[in-house]
């Protein structure tokens, strides 16, 4: 089988009784269709669920009129099968409006404008990370052509969405979002999603290079993998779906993704839902973001722009990441005031599944091949039947043979993909899952129950503080391990 789509899973579908978008009838009511959301823990697509939004019909034209003459960043790459992720940092960047995106992406060779260096036949060009509050910011009332609340988020619209707005070959590099699940609305044309769930995190080659606060990034291609380079990969297993207009996928929490326009426009909007598990999380992002940047700004003071994704705006300066750790710890601590139970349980819960991992990566267990049609719920949970019933179906494996081996969209028309059936407060500011709780894990709960009851003042985490943790001997024997790891690869 091929590389990193050995244990290929299909993705389920939901799409309730009744859903034909003719009858105007949807399958899942608010409370139901969160209730899905919250419980399942693997990518689903929903159908039949926004044809009565009005931003069903935002197809880039529409958006150009809308946007007339506005300026946006487009992120322009290369139409190319190389083994390397094409990462933000080695993309270039330009301003251009949509009407000029649209005339360029006819193959208009003689074009001038910021599109006139970038040949259409060898790069591509995506607006993504466009938040609805910058991009429509005197036009709020076309907020109300979002409605997140028919997934049970009352009130949820496009003022906590992005958009993006791709050529054919645009896509972004495999990465998780390590806090809180997303919900994408395709609008206009497909995108080809291939996803590896969160035990497949060692296959996957983690890094935080280049640097965004919301992001853990693979050094894998995944649609043309270096195998020699990362064998583990042959491990991971691949889900794929491609995305066609109508349809919302669900991605939950840590999944691995890489995203892919395989049409010559396409048009989505997503929405990221806060999870109960983000305030931890967040500590453990700020920790990430004051030893990225002290690291790396202190071996090249005079080049950010080689390790931090151009999306990270913010100053990286030691004073303000201290500014936002402590922030974070004083946010969670506030938040244990009012749920103590709840994010103990968290901690206890998260701690108990790196326990399942014996902090070794070297032995991390090699997931089985189930081919379980079953829904996947919540690991503590005794297993259930389907909410669904036959209304849930999964998608048909495929036999096809993998973009690794086939070259990829550029190697076709991009029909090969066609399936048969058919972002502080942008992004979430995921912060990252990559700290493992060590045998302390009871001490640590323990501390935490009892700093509930101290004022925000008592909780203020120093340099020293963070480096007491960071130097602790089972941190930097786990370290060591990795490191060993990694040079025997």
């Amino acid at each position: 089988m091929a590389a990193g789509s050995e244990a290929t899973t299909p993705v389920i579908v939901a799409a309730g009784a009744g859903g034909e978008e003719g009858e105007h009838v949807k399958p899942f009511k608010p409370e139901k269709a969160k209730e899905i959301i919250m419980s399942l823990q693997q990518p689903a697509i929903f159908c039949n669920m926004v044809f009565d939004w009005p931003a069903r019909h935002w197809n880039a034209k529409y958006l150009s009129q809308v946007l007339h003459g506005k300026q946006i960043r487009f992120r322009m790459g290369m139409k190319s099968m190389s083994t390397v992720p094409q990462f933000e940092t080695t993309c270039n960047y330009i301003e251009a409006t949509l009407e000029e995106f649209l005339t360029w992406n006819c193959d208009q060779s003689s074009i001038s404008g910021p599109f006139r260096d970038y040949d259409h036949s060898k790069f591509w060009a995506y607006a993504d990370y466009k938040y609805f509050v910058s991009l429509f910011e005197d036009k709020t009332d076309i907020f109300q052509d979002v409605k997140w609340s028919d997934f049970g988020f009352p009130g949820r619209n496009g003022q906590e969405s992005t958009l993006w707005i791709g050529s054919l070959g645009a896509h972004t590099p495999c990465h998780l979002d390590s806090y809180g699940c997303n919900l994408v609305f395709q609008v206009q044309g497909r995108k080809r999603w291939h996803l590896f769930p969160p035990e497949d995190t060692p296959f996957l080659y983690p890094t935080r290079i280049p640097y965004e606060e919301s992001s853990v990034f693979s050094k894998i291609n995944v649609v043309n993998p270096d195998l020699k380079r990362f064998p583990q990969f042959r491990k991971a297993q691949r889900h794929t779906v491609t995305l066609s207009p109508g349809q919302v996928l669900f991605v939950p929490r840590h999944w691995w993704h890489y995203v892919e326009s395989i049409d010559p426009v396409t048009v989505s909007i997503n929405s990221w839902i806060e999870l109960e598990e983000d305030h931890l999380a967040r500590v453990e992002e700020a920790i990430t973001r004051m030893l990225v940047c002290a690291l790396k700004t202190a071996e090249n003071p005079q080049n950010t722009r080689a390790w931090l994704n151009p999306t990270e705006v913010e100053e990286t300066s030691h004073a303000v990441n201290c500014c936002y750790l402590n922030a974070a710890v004083s946010a969670f601590f506030d938040r244990c005031r009012t749920s103590e139970v709840v994010e103990i349980q968290a901690l206890r819960t998260d701690g108990e599944h790196m326990k399942k991992e014996e902090l070794n990566v070297c032995n991390h267990m090699e997931v089985g091949q189930t081919g379980s049609q079953n829904l996947t719920t919540g690991t503590d949970k005794p297993e259930a039947a389907s909410p669904f019933g036959p209304d849930l179906v999964p998608v048909a494996q495929r036999s096809e043979e993998p973009p690794s081996e086939r070259g990829g969209i550029f190697g076709s028309d991009g029909k090969d993909f066609v399936d048969k059936d058919g972002e502080h407060f942008g992004k979430l500011h995921c912060a990252k899952r990559q700290q493992i709780m060590s045998n302390s894990e009871n001490a640590i709960e323990e501390q935490i129950a009892s700093n509930t009851t101290k004022a925000p003042s008592q909780t203020f985490i120093s340099t020293d503080d963070l480096l007491d943790c960071l130097v602790n001997p089972q941190v930097t024997r786990m370290v060591a391990q990795l490191l060993i790891q990694g040079r025997s690869l």
